[in-house]
């Protein structure tokens, strides 16, 4: 397949990292061509420097024969106009594009994004992305990380372990034998800084970070046996009255559950501006990081402080604070990778990262056939892959006892037809099935050649 990517910062990078891995032409356009030169040089794909939305950019880009083109520059005009001139120009079929502005959301103007309009097929909003991540992460307090995947049927948990947990020093195939019907697989353990997928004879230790994979209707079960309690959150602050704050207010205010929420809001005319949108939420004006302030909204008695202002550092101080404060969950907003280590020594519960949420998104819509899906675990540690398995794979029809997975894969779930199983080495892999695996990066090549598929299937 052949791609363009329309922009070269962090989202278009790992966009770019993916596709180039799974050997599709890639080509990288940016007008900074710093940029452009850091993606032709650490990725197998070219680069052109210069404008995305001028036609002869993107005849040197090679639209003329271009199967998809993603525009994801920093300005939703240039990405708007990138997909006007690669239909209207050079007639390419799938177009992407990320926009940021919520004005361009609103359902009123969905005729705008028609093909004899602005041929647009999918639009992706970072902000949206970013407020379902957040809403996750508040509907499972007890982990630090949370993604669904095959439509909701598997939840992955990330669990820090403390003093609680009863299960610590147990080997992993032991807790199978303790729990034979508990639909849970442990499929990475960061231990030291280190991230790993475990043997069943490992076990597991306090201040270890584990990924599990759970069926939706044991999240709670398998929760208590890592020693995390479960509890509705009916007090939430959010820090941040922007277009990500205003949508998990929103989100929350449609819930039938009653959750009070409060948002702190910096800026006036956006507090106003929230305030008006907003029906049940209480809007304080002021700075997140005020003590009074912080007072003010109730933040000892709150079960979840959220903060989603566009600063890193401004949601990670807020968050250490609030939980100083007694606030028992903070999680923040945290566009810098670098900063994800100091989130347990501050004692931050949940981090969203949302470029990893916007090119998770972006992915999603591209797959076709063989991965439904890609979540990036940490900085780029491992992924996580959704896939269907078609009749040219090399997994077709074998058990996955006799799958040549290496060290660094684990499946974490089977998909038969309608049916979520719990993979077991006598599981049969046939064509047709969807599996979820836990893939460490230095794995991810050999993992794309398991789940090979001709390009008849494109």
């Amino acid at each position: 397949m052949k791609v363009i990517i329309c922009g070269a910062g962090q989202v278009g990078w790992q966009i770019a990292r993916h596709l180039s891995g799974e050997r599709n032409d890639v080509t990288v356009v940016d007008s900074n061509a710093e940029l452009v030169r850091r993606a032709s040089d650490t990725l197998d794909v070219q680069g052109i420097a210069g404008f995305a939305s001028h036609p002869d950019v993107l005849e040197r880009a090679g639209a003329r024969d271009c199967d998809l083109i993603i525009a994801a520059t920093h300005s939703d005009e240039v990405n708007m106009v990138t997909c006007q001139v690669a239909h209207s120009v050079f007639g390419i079929t799938r177009k992407i594009a990320r926009l940021r502005a919520q004005a361009y959301m609103e359902p009123l103007y969905a005729d705008l994004y028609r093909r004899d309009h602005l041929p647009i097929d999918v639009i992706i909003s970072p902000e949206r992305e970013v407020a379902e991540a957040a809403l996750q992460r508040l509907s499972a307090p007890a982990t630090f990380d949370t993604e669904s995947f095959m439509g909701g049927k598997v939840q992955l948990l990330g669990i820090a372990l403390d003093q609680e947990c009863p299960v610590l020093e147990t080997p992993l195939r032991q807790l199978t034998d303790l729990f034979s019907t508990l639909r849970a697989i442990v499929a990475g353990v960061r231990r030291d800084g280190r991230l790993f997928a475990p043997d069943p004879g490992d076990q597991l230790f306090v201040g270890d970070q584990i990924y599990v994979f759970v069926h939706i209707e044991d999240v709670n079960r398998t929760l208590e046996i890592f020693g995390k309690t479960t509890k509705k959150q009916e007090r939430i602050v959010i820090i941040g009255g922007g277009n990500v704050g205003l949508a998990v207010a929103r989100a929350l205010e449609a819930r039938t559950d009653r959750v009070r929420a409060k948002v702190i809001e910096r800026s006036r005319p956006q507090a106003e501006r929230a305030a008006d949108l907003l029906e049940r939420t209480i809007v304080l004006n002021g700075d997140g990081m005020s003590a009074e302030l912080l007072e003010e909204a109730s933040i000892s008695r709150a079960d979840a402080v959220l903060a989603v202002t566009e600063d890193d550092k401004t949601n990670i101080l807020v968050s250490v604070r609030a939980k100083q404060a007694g606030c028992k969950m903070a999680i923040a907003l945290v566009n810098d990778p670098t900063l994800v280590p100091l989130m347990a020594p501050l004692d931050i519960d949940a981090y969203i990262n949302p470029r990893a949420t916007t090119v998770s998104s972006i992915l999603r819509h591209i797959r076709h056939g063989r991965v439904r899906a890609i979540y990036s675990i940490g900085d780029a540690e491992a992924e996580v892959i959704e896939a269907q398995v078609l009749s040219t794979s090399p997994i077709a029809g074998r058990l996955v006892r006799d799958i040549a997975f290496p060290e660094g894969v684990l499946m974490g779930a089977l998909k038969k037809e309608d049916r979520v199983l719990k993979p077991t080495g006598d599981s049969k892999v046939e064509e047709g099935d969807v599996i979820i695996l836990f893939v460490l990066s230095a794995d991810v090549p050999e993992v794309e050649r398991l789940l090979q598929v001709s390009i008849d299937f494109f």
